[in-house]
């Protein structure tokens, strides 16, 4: 049987990274607990797939080979949805530029991975989102090597059919009412949104009547324009895009939580940039429920 020689092994143990990259065994179990180094457990002992850790030391030289990539997760929001989708356009194929909605939860557990560059946030009512946001940035353990940039504020509430329920704008009533709902899944803030809303209403303890669970606040939207069900969580803007009636909640801040290093690429820079246009503000205002005043903020993290 062949034996295979160290240098060209596809994985390496901790001593083997360590002896690879000159470094102590003791700083490369550090960098596996913060998150920094890719590496998997099998059978109870780290191993390092060579081909990644060679990528993984190319990406942090001098800005890494992954300069010409913005690959955007977490909550969906329509304003961003289009402003990235032009981007990506008008960039060609100079850059890979994508958006993939996953809800708040995932996308920090994504960019926790590294699996993304950066990922959208929103989590209450706008005036406590200086305190919540970095809360829960703070959950996990990559967080000192994150920021967060203020996008913008938007209005949340429920999206309904117009057509099904003719009870106006009031939350409370919808709540109440015998309708069918789209829910959010577990992580998604627009779902974190209405279960505050219920308690605030005392409505917490209502048994609503669920036909099905959206991946997104389009999704959800979707779902009531196809008669699927009549109502849901979500933003002004989704409901507007789809025709749907809406009650609001209030406003919530929706914000970029990325790394330190991304934050300063040409990639990200030149999507705040675009967030500051006047093709941006005439979007938003189409949409209905943004307010773009604060927009590139920074909120957490430069320290």
């Amino acid at each position: 049987m062949a034996v295979i020689p160290e240098a060209t092994r596809p994985f390496m143990s901790v001593k083997q990274v360590a002896d690879y990259l000159n470094l102590n065994e003791k700083k490369v179990y550090t960098l596996v607990n913060e998150g920094k180094i890719p590496g998997t457990k099998v059978t109870g002992k780290w191993m390092f797939p060579r081909e990644l850790i060679d990528h993984w030391i190319l990406e942090s030289s001098h800005g890494g080979v992954m300069t010409d990539r913005l690959v955007v997760a977490g909550s969906d929001d329509p304003l961003l949805y289009r402003m990235i989708l032009k981007f990506a356009q008008d960039t060609r194929s100079h850059a890979l530029i994508s958006y993939t909605a996953t809800g708040t939860r995932l996308g920090l557990d994504l960019l926790a991975a590294n699996r993304v560059d950066a990922s959208c946030i929103h989590w209450g009512p706008s005036e406590e989102s200086h305190t919540r946001h970095p809360a829960l940035l703070r959950q996990y353990n990559q967080h000192s090597r994150w920021v967060l940039i203020h996008a913008y504020r938007r209005e949340q509430g429920l999206m309904y059919a117009a057509d099904r329920w003719r009870g106006g704008e009031d939350a409370s009533a919808l709540l109440a009412a015998p309708l069918r709902w789209a829910m959010r899944q577990e992580g998604a803030g627009a779902q974190r949104y209405l279960k505050e809303i219920q308690a605030r209403l005392g409505l917490e303890q209502l048994d609503l009547d669920t036909v099905g669970t959206a991946a997104s606040e389009r999704e959800a939207a979707a779902m009531i324009a196809m008669d699927q069900a009549d109502v849901a969580p979500g933003a002004r803007a989704a409901a507007r895009e789809f025709g749907l009636g809406f009650a609001a909640f209030g406003w919530e801040s929706f914000d970029i939580a990325l790394r330190r290093d991304i934050y300063f690429r040409r990639l990200f820079q030149e999507l705040l940039k675009r967030l500051k246009t006047s093709e941006c503000r005439i979007i938003a205002e189409q949409l209905g429920g943004y307010d773009l005043s604060d927009s590139g903020r920074l909120v957490f993290g430069e320290e």
